[in-house]
């Protein structure tokens, strides 16, 4: 990587969140103008008189509510990811999402559109509801999908640009500085240049297809390693299998919440939520204690 890129990741990642949300409000808003000016532009054609003002506010309000519900969407993913391996099993949770992430989206919409007309002096009238969420629907839907893309999309690029995780091999000569069967250490890949983390600072892992995603420090990197392989070469005594898709790192864990269906949540010290099935949980307990 040439170090005019690397210089440039580098002072991206230290605003990467603003910047994130600036990208989402910036796309809104250009999409915003652009269909305002498209619907008052089909009025004008078809002959219906109207309030030069009833664009704009029909597609702001639009605007606003998906300014609330694209995070809410990228958080579900986040819980709920769409990757190779879990393709099949999670899609359907996502099908569902969009459908309820449409009927907030509609009835949010409708209602600051009454309230705004209402402020005016005039009515809204939504017409025919079940018609009117199926046909809001097939535009939410899409939009759904889209969201889902540009995440997934970029999530990729950044894995790419951020390291790249591999098991410390065997050298040509000598003996080996660790076993290889239990490395204690991994080779990270970043910015140029080559770091080595130690195992017990990955927080959890993740399968993502042909993939783990090792966590470190809050950060991403992916292994070329499947989960199977990769939970054969780790210390039993600090790593626990919890889910088809995660392992932890015991020593990272900070609460394990239970849920109603019999599965759990484990908040680790990071922060973030790792889901805990139903056949991994009493393992993970007797593990823990």
């Amino acid at each position: 990587m040439p170090a005019e890129t690397r210089d440039l990741l580098q002072r991206y990642l230290r605003w990467r969140r603003p910047l994130e949300v600036a990208f989402w409000v910036v796309l809104l808003a250009v999409n915003t103008v652009f269909n305002t000016a498209v619907a008052a532009l089909d009025l004008q054609r078809m002959g219906h008189p109207f309030d030069p003002r009833e664009p704009a506010i029909w597609e702001w309000t639009s605007t606003a509510m998906w300014m609330l519900l694209i995070p809410a969407i990228i958080a579900f993913e986040r819980r709920v990811p769409l990757y190779f391996g879990v393709l099949r099993r999670h899609l359907p949770w996502h099908v569902i999402a969009s459908v309820v992430v449409s009927v907030i989206h509609v009835v949010g919409m409708y209602g600051m559109r009454m309230a705004i007309y209402a402020s005016q002096g005039t009515r809204y009238v939504v017409g025919n509801w079940p018609r009117e969420l199926f046909y809001e629907y097939l535009k939410d839907g899409r939009t759904y999908l889209l969201v889902l893309i540009i995440v997934l999309t970029y999530r990729l690029l950044l894995l790419r640009l951020q390291g790249e995780a591999r098991l410390l091999e065997e050298p040509d000569a000598g003996p080996a500085v660790e076993p290889v069967q239990r490395p204690g250490r991994f080779l990270v890949k970043k910015l140029g240049k080559e770091f080595l983390l130690p195992a017990r600072e990955i927080e959890w892992m993740q399968a993502m297809g042909n993939y783990v995603n090792l966590r470190v420090r809050s950060r991403d990197y992916p292994l070329r390693s499947t989960m199977a392989l990769i939970e054969t070469r780790l210390d039993p005594a600090r790593f626990v299998r919890v889910h088809r898709s995660y392992i932890v790192n015991l020593d990272q864990v900070d609460v394990i919440e239970p849920t109603e269906g019999g599965d759990a949540r484990i908040r680790m010290k990071d922060g973030s939520v790792v889901p805990c099935s139903r056949r991994y949980r009493e393992e993970l307990r007797a593990r823990a204690a």
